[in-house]
């Protein structure tokens, strides 16, 4: 190497690359050539036992004639043929990793590492270090996970022996403190990266997938921000990953129709179609889609599904024509805004794929009690996991400073974190946390309460539970909050609490990134939103029968609000078919159709469902069980097919397939939404709950409109007026009910 062939671009790769470079002759200026090769990565340590050896009986010699001094004695003859000693293996029964971070890209000055022992026992272990010279660092071991008990040291010491050349790169750890004699292990170097990952990129048809960014292309930017073509890969790979990137496919709509929208149901079949070809374990791996737009409009900009079967975190999916292909009114570069918020939004969901919250939402939910360090909330951050709009200054001003990376925070849980917290299908989303910090103001503009729409508490065996939160102004003056706030689950934290069993938060099936809309709440008004919370990854939270306790902490402003305790019960069932049909009913299957109102996917759960209103047709659960099963024959419903020859018994890394769509079944539809929602309306509303039961009655008219069935449409709406009214609603819910009725009679 000389002073010709050195280019930024070169030093940029000599901290990112694995590959062997030598020590250059000649260090250039102004060139910021290390003077001394990087040390950080991850690095291992094995003990090999191989059988001991066997001597072969040696040839026949001549006695001597006088003794020789030291002979060692001659070797009893093996038994055991020669030919068959280079067949036997050596036994690996234990192995150590060092992950070494005090270098290269945003160096966080810390070393990790797992100590895995005969193939049971595990051990990780974090500690913070302080350079001595050179090649040395000290520090203390302030975090453990696991068999704890078996490793007792709180100190370390690292000493490396720096190389270009990665097969000569070495780091000797001493062990030390915490009563136990001294340990030192010398771990050859591995990799400049702490974990492998692999992405795929898919893309509906018309869609593109925005994987990589020009960071010179807005002006907004860093004044110190380097030129270059970033990646997603990239980005993962500063942060610590060593990435794989699988062909993507693009998915032809050709058979969608005009509705390129995606439903919940529809993208939960999808994911699941796919994911079901992967093993049924954790894996490093990831699926990234990008689709035109989900069914709730231009307001949802990506979704990262937590749980794929048995399995979670394990894809996400992108909207690009959603509110981040809305450049602001007056930019200096639309479309290279767009073209960065629609990578940003990718790699956004993809780091809540590996367990990251957002940067106001950490300390909300952790409790002080779980496996991974208090986590402190960073309103202001410039990083991937915050909303460029929630900072102060709005997204111009995250822009301006933000350099495509995540907070050190966050770079200390990808990198250093135990593996379970961070790899797809793994730990739970945002495993072991609570609300006990929420910093609760003296006195809250806001009132947050918890309640259901019946006079008594009380639930069927079965019912599922649909909650109401109310959001009142009780300040003296107008406050501007999120539109979306009471629906989008990053902004709370709900726990469930069965009497005389530990607490829980409850963790739903799907994540959303929404627009931010403002909007204006008057002093004394109120907003509402449905909840509802009997089923999400950790599985059935009220499935039991039993005394619970639930509440819920939203996050507002700069302030946590927590909700009134609501205390409930689930009642046990009332014979022999609710006890048989439950065995089936509390399954992941049955959850998931609940929670997304419907599938076309998950065949056993729609059967558990059809058997539920064909021998409990009287109790609430059936109403529900109804409206899950028709909602998908409303319309023509969307599924990937892969096809039989695309599905292989083991893990592959494939796309293709195309979108079938199935017809919609109008009368099957209608008998079933009929006898959910105008049948016995004030059992449906109290089970559906108010909010729900008017969303679904309207979809429902609306529907029936467009069937050219106005007068029945007509006459459930005057149903719903009479149902509601009678239960106290709001002035305004009923007056939209009135404006919807009349605008059928008006078209009819």
């Amino acid at each position: 190497m000389n002073e010709q062939d050195v280019s930024e671009q070169q030093v940029a790769q000599m901290l990112d690359t694995e590959e062997a470079i030598p020590l250059p002759s000649y260090i250039p200026h102004p060139i910021p050539l290390p003077l001394f090769p990087p040390v950080s990565g991850l690095y291992e340590w094995r003990l090999q036992l191989y059988p001991l050896p066997v001597p072969l009986p040696l040839p026949e010699r001549p006695i001597p004639t006088k003794p020789i001094p030291d002979l060692p004695p001659r070797p009893v003859p093996s038994s055991t043929p020669a030919a068959e000693l280079g067949t036997l293996l050596p036994w690996w029964f234990s192995r150590e990793e060092l992950r070494l971070d005090v270098d290269r890209r945003y160096p966080q000055n810390v070393a990790s590492g797992t100590v895995f022992r005969f193939l049971r026992t595990r051990v990780h272990w974090i500690a913070n270090l302080s350079r001595v010279n050179l090649n040395t660092w000290t520090g203390n071991i302030w975090y453990k996970d696991g068999d704890v008990a078996s490793f007792p040291f709180t100190n370390v010491r690292i000493q490396v022996v720096r190389s270009w050349y990665p097969a000569q790169r070495k780091a000797t750890v001493t062990f030390s403190g915490g009563g136990a004699v001294e340990h030192t292990r010398t771990f050859k170097f591995k990799s400049i990266y702490f974990h492998p990952v692999e992405f795929e990129f898919d893309c509906a048809e018309g869609t593109t997938a925005v994987t990589s960014v020009q960071t010179h292309d807005h002006p907004n930017r860093p004044d110190t921000m380097p030129s270059e073509t970033l990646s997603i890969e990239t980005v993962y790979k500063r942060s610590g990953f060593k990435v794989r990137k699988s062909e993507g496919d693009i998915v032809p709509l050709s058979l969608a129709g005009a509705d390129a929208r995606w439903s919940d149901m529809e993208m939960h079949d999808a994911m699941q179609t796919y994911w079901s070809r992967f093993a049924d374990r954790a894996q490093w791996s990831m699926w990234v889609f990008f689709a035109s737009l989900h069914e709730r409009g231009t307001s949802l900009g990506g979704i990262m599904f937590d749980d794929i079967g048995p399995n979670h975190r394990q894809g996400t999916s992108i909207f690009n024509d959603a509110f981040i292909s809305n450049a602001p009114a007056g930019d200096a570069a639309p479309a290279a805004w767009v073209r960065r918020m629609r990578f940003w939004t990718a790699v956004h969901e993809m780091g809540h794929a590996f367990n990251l919250a957002h940067s106001w939402q950490k300390a909300l939910v952790y409790d002080g009690k779980g496996p991974w360090i208090p986590l402190a909330n960073e309103p202001e951050a410039r990083s991937f996991m915050n909303y460029p709009y929630n900072v102060t200054g709005g997204q111009a001003a995250f822009f301006a400073d933000f350099e495509y990376r995540f907070s050190d925070g966050e770079l200390l849980f990808l990198r250093h974190a135990p593996a379970r917290f961070v790899q797809m299908g793994n730990a739970e989303w945002f495993d072991h946390h609570g609300f006990q910090q929420a910093n609760v103001s003296l006195e809250p503009d806001f009132r947050l309460e918890l309640r259901a729409n019946r006079a008594k508490t009380e639930f069927e065996f079965m019912e599922p539970v649909v909650l109401e939160l109310k959001l009142t102004n009780i300040s003296s003056q107008d406050q501007i909050i999120d539109a979306n706030i009471l629906s989008a689950v990053d902004h709370m934290a709900v726990v469930i609490k069965k009497s005389g069993k530990p607490a829980r938060l409850f963790s739903p099936y799907a994540q959303y990134c929404f627009e931010s809309k403002n909007k204006i709440v008057k002093t004394g008004e109120s907003e509402y939103e449905s909840l509802f919370i009997s089923a999400g990854q950790n599985g059935w939270d009220l499935a039991e029968p039993g005394n619970y306790t639930i509440q819920v902490c939203l996050h507002i402003g700069a302030e946590d609000l927590v909700s009134n305790p609501l205390h409930l019960r689930v009642a046990p069932p009332r014979g022999y078919d609710e006890e048989w049909l439950a065995q089936d009913f509390f399954s992941d299957d049955v959850g998931r159709i609940l929670t997304f109102d419907g599938s076309k996917f998950l065949n056993k759960g729609n059967d558990t469902l059809h058997e539920i209103i064909e021998k409990l047709s009287d109790h609430k659960v059936a109403r529900h069980a109804r409206v899950a099963l028709a909602n998908p024959m409303t319309r023509k419903y969307k599924q990937l097919d892969l096809g039989e020859s695309k599905r292989p018994v083991m893990p592959v890394y494939m796309a293709g397939g195309k979108i079938k769509v199935s017809p919609p079944n109008v009368a099957e539809a209608r008998k079933e939404l009929a006898a959910a929602l105008t049948e016995k309306t004030d059992a449906a509303a109290e089970s559906l709950g108010h909010i729900d039961y008017k969303h679904y009655v309207d979809q429902f008219c609306d529907w029936l409109d467009k069937q050219g069935v106005s007068d029945e449409a007509i006459q459930i709406q005057d149903g719903l007026y009479k149902t509601l009214s009678a239960r106290k609603v709001l002035n305004r819910v009923l007056q939209d009910i009135k404006n919807r009725r009349d605008s059928y009679k008006h078209e009819a």
